[in-house]
C-alpha cells in the first residue's frame, strides 16, 4: 500500500485548480443507464471512485470512452466521458462490484425503471455508521416497484412500469432522493417528493435528467415534482465543481496560513463552511476566477459547527475543520448528526498531539499551539484527509497510511498541495 510522507510548517500560497464533484458524478454516471443514446460529461474527475463505478457500469453493459484535451485546455481542465447504454446486457449488480463502493447500489432505480427488473448486492463503502437503504426501497415501493430480499440481494420487478405517487420521506435522505429522481423520471404519471434532499448534487443531477428530456421542478428545495416520460435521450452536462475538496482545501490553507487560489470553487455550494471559516480567521474572497482563501498571521479562533443536511455545515468537511480547531485559540465543539460513527480520526489527531473528548455525538476539542508529527493510518476518505491538514501545520515528518482512501475523492492531492509550497510526497508500495 501507498503512504504519504508530509514535513510540516510551510504555509500554502498559489493556485489550486477544483476537479468536478465525485458526489455529483457518480449519480450522473448512473442516470447513463435511463436510455440508450449517449450521455457525455464534461468536467469529470479522474478518482478511484469513477474508476470503479465504470466497471460496475460496463458489467450492465455501459460502453464510454473519454475525449483528448480541447486546443487551449489546461492539465486540470477535467476530462469528458460518452457513457453509452444502447442495451442493458445484465440488470445483476454483483456482490464482489457493489460492496466495494455503497453508491453503486444506486443503479437499482434506472436498472428498474427501464428494464422492469435487477437484482443488486446490498452495499458496502465507507465504514462510517450504518447508512441503510431502506428509504431508498421505500420510494421504489411506493412506485409499485415489487421488493424482495434475497441471499444478500435486494430483487426488485416492476413488470408493467414504475407508476407516480407521493413520497414523504421521514429524514433526508441524498441517496434516496437521488434514486427517486431517477427512478419517477420513467415512471408513469406525477411523483411529488417530500423532505427531499437539497443538496447541490441534487440539483445537478435534476439539470442533467432534464437535458435528457425530464420534466423535473422544484429541485433544490424540499418538494420535487417529476412528470414521467416515456423515454429519455442523450445529452451533454457538465459536472459541478466538489464543493467538499474546495472546503478541504479552504481549511488547509486556514490551518497552514498562506493565500491560495481555489480556481473554479464556488462560495454558494458550502456557504455554512466558509462562514465557519470566516469566524475562524480565515479571510474568503469570490473572484472571477474561484474564490481566495487566506490567512496571514492572525491566530485561528475557536468556533462551534453541528454537522445537518444542507445548506447547513456538510458532514464530510467535519473531520477536517476538527483538524482546524486542534490548532485554535481555545475551546470548540463539534457534533455530528449525519453518521453515528464518524469520529474515527480523533485516535489518530490524538497521536500528533491533538485534545480531543468524546461526548456523545460531540467532539469537544481544546487547541493547542503545536502538533507533532507521527506515523497515522486513514481510516476512511474524510478522516484520511483530516490527517493531511493535520500534517501539513504539525512540527516535524508525519507518515499517513493507508492512503488508498484518499484516492477515492481527491484528484492528485499531492500534487496540487506541493505546488502551493506544501512539503508532501508519496511513497509507493510500503506500509
Amino acid at each position: 500500500m501507498d503512504r504519504i510522507r508530509i514535513v510540516g510548517g510551510a504555509p500554502l500560497n498559489g493556485v489550486i485548480p477544483i476537479s468536478g464533484a465525485k458526489n455529483a458524478a457518480l449519480p450522473l454516471m448512473i442516470a447513463s443507464l435511463l436510455t440508450p443514446e449517449t450521455l457525455t460529461l464534461e468536467n469529470m474527475p479522474l478518482l478511484a471512485d469513477v474508476t470503479q463505478l465504470e466497471r460496475i457500469l460496463g458489467n450492465h453493459g455501459v460502453d464510454f470512452s473519454i475525449s483528448g484535451k480541447r486546443r487551449g485546455e489546461t492539465e486540470n481542465a477535467g476530462r469528458t466521458v460518452h457513457f453509452t447504454a444502447r442495451e442493458i446486457v445484465d440488470t445483476t449488480a454483483p456482490y464482489e462490484l457493489v460492496s466495494r463502493m455503497r453508491a453503486s447500489f444506486w443503479v437499482f432505480a434506472p436498472l428498474l425503471a427501464r428494464m422492469g427488473e435487477c437484482r443488486v448486492s446490498l452495499p458496502g463503502g465507507c465504514a462510517i455508521g450504518t447508512r441503510p437503504v431502506d428509504l431508498l426501497l421505500m420510494a421504489l415501493d411506493k412506485l409499485g416497484a415489487r421488493i424482495e430480499i434475497e441471499n444478500g440481494y435486494v430483487v426488485g420487478s416492476a413488470k408493467n412500469g414504475l407508476v407516480g405517487a407521493e413520497i414523504d420521506f421521514p429524514k433526508v435522505t441524498v441517496g434516496g432522493t437521488h434514486t427517486a429522481l431517477m427512478a419517477a423520471s420513467l415512471a408513469r404519471g406525477t411523483t411529488v417528493l417530500r423532505n427531499a434532499a437539497r443538496e447541490p448534487e441534487i440539483v445537478d443531477l435534476a439539470e442533467c435528467l432534464t437535458r435528457m428530456g425530464a420534466r423535473i421542478s422544484g429541485a433544490g428545495t424540499s418538494t420535487i415534482e417529476i412528470e414521467g416520460v416515456t423515454s429519455l435521450s442523450g445529452a451533454r452536462h457538465a459536472v459541478m465543481p466538489d464543493r467538499i475538496e474546495a472546503g478541504t482545501y479552504a481549511i488547509a490553507v486556514a490551518m497552514t496560513g498562506g493565500d491560495v487560489l481555489l480556481a473554479g470553487a464556488r462560495a454558494d455550494l458550502f456557504q455554512a463552511a466558509v462562514d465557519a471559516l470566516v469566524a475562524a480567521g480565515a479571510k474568503i474572497t469570490e473572484t472571477n476566477e474561484g474564490l481566495r482563501v487566506a490567512r496571514n498571521g492572525a491566530g485561528i479562533s475557536p468556533v462551534d459547527v453541528t454537522t445537518a443536511p444542507f445548506p447547513e455545515f456538510p458532514t464530510d468537511l467535519q473531520a477536517q475543520f476538527m483538524a482546524l480547531m486542534t490548532r485554535a485559540n481555545g475551546v470548540s465543539r463539534i457534533t455530528e448528526t449525519i453518521f453515528e460513527n464518524r469520529f474515527m480520526h480523533v485516535q489518530e489527531l490524538a497521536r500528533l498531539g491533538a485534545h480531543i473528548r468524546l461526548d456523545g455525538d460531540t467532539a469537544v476539542v481544546t487547541g493547542s499551539d503545536h502538533l507533532d508529527g507521527a506515523p497515522v493510518m486513514a481510516t476512511d476518505l474524510r478522516a484520511s484527509v483530516s490527517l493531511v491538514i493535520a500534517a501539513l501545520a504539525a512540527r516535524g515528518e508525519t507518515t499517513i497510511n493507508r492512503v488508498y482512501h484518499l484516492d477515492r475523492g481527491f484528484e492528485r492531492l499531492e500534487k496540487k498541495l506541493s505546488d502551493c509550497g506544501a512539503q508532501i510526497e508519496r511513497i509507493s508500495g510500503q506500509g
